[in-house]
């Protein structure tokens, strides 16, 4: 059966990932000074305005302002006419320590609080991300390229992307649909804009994939000068689908971005995409979507389940009673198995935190722990 499926993606200029590139600075700033910083840092970006809370413990020597506005300069942002100037804005800090209620249980070595994660992996690209979110990734990637190479001098920071696929039963075969939205500079007109986003943007990236059915959508409502945080507020955590699956696989509803790896939210999810990645990557399922449950103080998970959709070759029980005999899914355990205390965790906050091949927790190191079932 034919049926077409929708991921998307957006730049490093739009405001929630504006937050949280902001967030993931901090927390890395921490950790390069405090391995065993407590990190839960909020954003908020408004017109003029940037509003960093939420609690940190470290003992690390951080200027917050400073590396608030080097962020927001670094993205593109350091203009009038972008919107939004990380030289101008003002920096409100309303940062608190962790709460010793919630420290009594981490520093035991339990999770930092109750939640479920999920990981997904699925062998219908090099990657191992479903199709969708991988193009619409690389179309916001080739945004941001375009834009500070000067290649399309006239776009601005904030943009977004989205990708409709169609499949054959699970098997994708062409470009359905293309949106691509981004600011630009008022002194360019809809028709430069256009041609150039298709030239430069779209058919490099999409190339084969388009045909002459494919319907493209470029700025559909036309103008997009005021954007960016001063035509839309943005927030820490709010591109929770983007981050991980574009929708294909579940979401335990956590955000990743500004929190040190003793959160449940970031680290269990991270090893939950491993293990899900490497069961797919030695051909046991052609599909899988790993889910871990955790308790609050706690440090085994009080639940490891997988699915294979149906493509499983060996057991669904196999997998399990594999992943519970060679992992140490505690919060110890996969902190160190994924070396998740040291700094780098701003680049994930564009462009997914899976599908990459600059992070520990897309390596695949583990394959033939699940090769032996067969």
């Amino acid at each position: 059966m034919r049926h077409v499926i929708t991921s998307e993606s957006v730049t490093s200029g739009h405001p929630d990932k504006v937050c949280d590139q902001i967030s993931d600075a901090i927390l890395d700033a921490c950790l390069a000074e405090d391995p065993y910083s407590r990190v839960a840092c909020e954003t908020m970006v408004t017109t003029g305005t940037v509003i960093v809370s939420g609690e940190i413990t470290t003992r690390a020597n951080v200027n917050y302002t400073e590396l608030v506005r080097k962020t927001i300069c670094g993205i593109g942002y350091n203009e009038t006419e972008a919107c939004f100037d990380g030289n101008e804005i003002g920096v409100h800090l309303m940062i608190n320590t962790q709460s010793p209620d919630i420290a009594q249980g981490v520093d035991t070595g339990g999770a930092g609080d109750q939640g479920i994660m999920f990981g997904y992996a699925t062998n219908e690209t090099e990657n191992y991300l479903p199709l969708p979110i991988s193009l619409a990734h690389k179309l916001a990637k080739k945004l941001e390229e375009v834009r500070k190479n000067n290649t399309l001098p006239y776009l601005l920071p904030d943009g977004k992307t989205q990708v409709t696929v169609e499949y054959d039963e699970h098997t994708p075969v062409r470009v359905d649909t293309v949106v691509v939205s981004n600011q630009h500079r008022a002194s360019v007109t809809q028709e430069t804009l256009k041609e150039g986003i298709i030239r430069e943007v779209i058919k490099p990236v999409l190339g084969d994939m388009l045909d002459e059915a494919t319907v493209l959508h470029i700025n559909p409502t036309g103008k997009f000068v005021i954007w960016g945080p001063k035509g839309d507020c943005g927030l820490t955590g709010r591109k929770i689908i983007v981050d991980t699956y574009g929708g294909l696989g579940r979401h335990g509803g956590w955000a990743f971005s500004g929190k040190d790896p003793s959160k449940v939210d970031r680290s269990w999810a991270y090893i939950a995409r491993y293990l899900a990645k490497n069961i797919v990557a030695s051909w046991v399922c052609e599909r899988c979507e790993v889910q871990l449950g955790y308790a609050i103080g706690v440090a085994e998970p009080v639940s490891v389940y997988v699915k294979t959709f149906e493509t499983e070759k060996v057991a669904k029980e196999k997998i399990i009673e594999a992943v519970k005999a060679n992992f140490d899914l505690t919060p110890k355990g996969i902190i160190e198995k994924l070396q998740l205390r040291k700094p780098g965790f701003q680049k994930t906050a564009t462009y997914g935190h899976f599908g990459r091949d600059d992070v520990t927790w897309e390596k695949l190191d583990s394959v033939e722990v699940f090769k032996s079932l067969m």
